[in-house]
């Protein structure tokens, strides 16, 4: 279960990948794939850091701005756009989910 909500917390800011990196090695205590999964997934993201850091400020100023626009997209899906403009008396149609 750990390892499920890390996985859905990858793309927001916050801890993601340490929770995902913390149920993969719960899992990696009983199972050997877990362990090779783990190690893997350390490596991809030490890579991936790595990348990032040599970047220009452009590439790394785009890739905020589509985790903002992910974390936007998840809220107006779930409604919190909706919930939050009621509380202040915007009842724009747009707000609403497609969902909900």
């Amino acid at each position: 279960m750990v390892l499920l909500v890390g996985i859905v917390l990858i793309p927001y800011p916050g801890p993601g990948w340490l929770v995902v990196f913390a149920g993969l090695a719960i899992l990696a205590t009983e199972f050997a794939w877990a362990r090779r999964t783990l190690s893997y997934a350390k490596a991809r993201y030490d890579a991936w850091t790595a990348w990032l850091g040599r970047q220009h400020w452009a590439i790394k100023l785009l890739i905020v701005a589509a985790t903002g626009l992910i974390v936007l997209a998840t809220l107006w899906l779930l409604g919190a756009l909706a919930l939050v403009g009621g509380w202040f008396g915007l009842e724009w149609t747009w707000l609403h989910s497609p969902i909900w």
